[in-house]
């Protein structure tokens, strides 16, 4: 499925603002209520826009954007998995972040990010790839399940000095 108006791009180095402010404006509007301030404010200072262009200075991170009139409106992040995977396969691939701005959901958006995410992971010769999705998030849980992920293991996310239960899940690529 495409949109007309939706457009795709890789990002580079010197998107690392371009790629914290939609992560964090993105995390703030689905999650920002459920954490003291705080606890927020950690957690939103770990993903500064520094820190993301020093990840997309890295080989290893692949990040697509998904933009609409050359405005970024989402991103899709993959690489080698760093999640505490129980019995992972070697050179298992990791979908670390997918976060489209709300007005845009629905659209297919997600599922292109998504497939594009799992067909890196096999250029990569990644045999599966996993994430980590909010237990609560249950609109999340069943679109990855859509995308052939199974749920494996619970995980604790951190946020600040709040630990969220996740789930760990894995597809086969």
């Amino acid at each position: 499925m495409s949109h007309p108006l939706i457009t795709f791009r890789d990002a580079t180095p010197a998107d690392g603002a371009v790629l914290g402010g939609i992560a964090r404006a993105t995390f703030i509007d689905t999650f920002g209520t459920l954490y003291k301030l705080e606890d927020l404010a950690t957690f939103l200072a770990q993903g500064s826009d520094a820190a993301y262009a020093a990840e997309l200075a890295d080989p290893d991170i692949e990040v697509r954007f998904a933009e609409t009139g050359g405005t970024p409106i989402g991103f899709c992040k993959v690489s080698s998995l760093k999640l505490p995977a129980p019995d992972p396969a070697p050179g298992a691939a990791e979908l670390r972040q997918l976060y489209i701005y709300k007005p845009w959901q629905g659209l297919g958006i997600a599922d292109m990010l998504t497939r594009w995410a799992m067909d890196r992971a096999r250029a990569r010769g990644a045999r599966e790839i996993w994430l980590s999705v909010f237990t609560e998030n249950v609109k999340a849980r069943r679109f990855y399940a859509r995308h052939g992920f199974e749920e494996i293991a619970p995980y604790a996310f951190m946020v600040g000095d709040q630990a969220d239960e996740d789930i760990l899940c894995r597809a086969t690529l």
